[in-house]
């Protein structure tokens, strides 16, 4: 079954269009890894596939993106359940500072349910925090803040806090570029068990991320500084790093512009 499906999606900031005629399908439980030049409108472009775009004044999206057959910008579609139901996790980890590593977990959890028993939000901190391959190192330190964690465990923290709410789809920007190389390296391994239940959206710089977590790729460019990203080439991984079908795709993977 067809999870995401993108259709001459172009994406606006006010009067500037920062994305062009966008077109493919994300498949189900598989991770799409997004790559291209800095400015080309892949964030943007993954911003939109939850909405969390519209957060800037001015910004619009023209064309289609249904979510199992659901166009979710359709009028009566509400946003925050959107959000809801594709989750995002972001460049730098961001847990709620003021919160323990247990109340950043179950935070979305507790806005869908004001009176969950405490049993309930155990069971959602346990199974989140293995879920994003942290319960054995915090589980004797829950009531501790978030930000006391490394910056890896922070990143997973953010993960668990995402999936906490079931989430069908997870959308990732960039969610290693603040990490050292072991760290990157858990989250890569936590990607990979983590597609067997979602699907899998994520930005990287990282050419050899891309190359080794996912399992299609979509290479963004821009024609000209000042004008719009659009979609180069999107093809399984495995084809795009070894014979795709642009050239530009060649030589960005090739490491002769980029």
């Amino acid at each position: 079954m067809t999870r995401i499906e993108v259709s001459n999606v172009s994406i606006f900031y006010g009067d500037f269009k920062a994305v062009e005629d966008v077109s493919m399908t994300i498949r189900e439980q598989a991770v799409t890894a997004f790559i291209g030049p800095s400015g080309c409108g892949k964030s943007t472009f993954l911003r939109a596939l939850n909405r969390m775009h519209e957060v800037i004044p001015g910004a619009t999206v023209q064309g289609s993106i249904t979510v199992d057959g659901q166009d979710i910008y359709a009028p009566e579609v509400d946003p925050v359940e959107v959000r809801r139901r594709i989750g995002m996790v972001f460049q730098r980890p961001n847990p709620f500072p003021t919160m323990s590593i247990y109340e950043n977990v179950v935070a979305g959890a507790r806005l869908n349910s004001k009176r969950m028993p405490r049993s309930e939000a155990d069971a959602i901190v346990e199974r989140s925090l293995q879920g994003a391959n942290l319960w054995n190192e915090v589980k004797d330190r829950l009531t501790k803040p978030g930000m006391s964690l490394s910056g890896g465990q922070q990143q997973r923290l953010c993960i668990a806090r995402a999936i906490a709410v079931e989430p069908d789809v997870l959308l990732m920007d960039e969610p290693c570029s603040a990490l050292d190389p072991i760290s990157t390296a858990a989250i890569e391994d936590l990607i990979h068990e983590l597609k067997s239940t979602f699907t899998i959206a994520i930005v990287t710089h990282n050419m050899q991320q891309a190359a080794r977590i996912s399992d299609d790729t979509g290479f963004f460019n821009l024609r000209a500084t000042g004008q719009p990203g659009h979609l180069v080439e999107f093809n399984p991984t495995q084809k795009m790093f070894t014979s795709p079908d642009n050239r530009a795709t060649e030589d960005y993977i090739a490491g002769r512009f980029g």
